[in-house]
């Protein structure tokens, strides 16, 4: 059953997506979609060109971003619109916000989860809100326009803090994740065995996730074990986190790849 659902959401999703691609060649617009996770950029990724009536931009507002949305446009907005991706910010319609403590003493030490069940607890749609970026005792995240006031206005506290919400006027905005450098050997650059290296887990389990849909390579879902990992390749595991794998070092006498890898914290 759990499977039937899943494959009726995903004939869905491919009927949206051919629809904004449609009414954008139709009527020479540009449409967008809401923000997709790692699992429907995969859909869209995967469907063939020739069944697609426009090209399409991925944003989720930077460069790393696990979530993203995607504009449909017709061939006289394309050339001009990917110019824009490529210097950073294309004119998406979301904005930047911030979530700050009114009282920065009183203030609880805030995760991820805490953030985004606030903001369901609206009401509020998860496609509706990018990335939750959580820094010190704030956070940055990425909302649909329509929300905006909506969240300005209604989003006071999260857990036990009273917050204020605020659009962050930063057309310059980047943001590089933290992350933990970790080196180690390896047999080869395959993906079974560059993800022990990152996660605590045993070789059979982090198969068991490559093979159960579970681990996607830049944004694209890779059910093979012997995948080779390029430099700079971000990989995401659902449930687990996401690393950049950057780069061979050197070899050892024994034909080792010696490695390094960036884990997001």
């Amino acid at each position: 059953m759990q499977k039937e659902n899943q494959q009726k959401e995903e004939q869905l999703l491919k009927k949206r997506i051919l629809e904004f691609s449609r009414l954008a060649y139709q009527r020479d617009i540009i449409t967008y979609s809401d923000f997709l996770n790692l699992n429907e950029l995969n859909i869209l990724h995967s469907l063939p060109k020739e069944e697609l009536y426009t090209n399409y931009i991925l944003y989720g507002g930077y460069e790393l971003a696990e979530r993203q949305m995607a504009a449909f446009l017709p061939d006289a907005l394309y050339l001009r619109w990917k110019e824009e991706a490529e210097s950073g910010h294309p004119p998406f319609p979301f904005s930047l916000l911030e979530i700050v403590p009114l009282h920065q003493k009183y203030a609880e030490a805030l995760t991820h989860r805490d953030y985004l069940g606030a903001m369901l607890n609206l009401g509020i749609e998860r496609s509706k809100i990018g990335d939750i970026l959580v820094e010190d005792k704030n956070a940055l995240f990425f909302a649909h326009n329509s929300m905006k006031s909506f969240l300005e206005k209604e989003l006071t506290r999260v857990r036990h803090t009273a917050v204020s919400v605020r659009e962050r006027q930063d057309t310059a905005f980047s943001y590089v994740p933290q992350f933990e450098e970790i080196r180690g050997t390896v047999a080869s650059v395959r993906l079974d065995s560059l993800m022990p290296l990152a996660f605590a887990s045993s070789r059979t389990r982090l198969r068991a996730l490559i093979e159960g849909g579970k681990v996607f390579v830049n944004g694209k879902l890779i059910t093979s074990n012997g995948y080779q990992v390029k430099e700079n390749d971000v990989i995401s595991v659902r449930g687990m986190g996401k690393f950049l794998y950057a780069g061979e070092l050197s070899k050892t006498k024994k034909n080792r790849i010696y490695v390094v890898i960036h884990k997001f914290i």
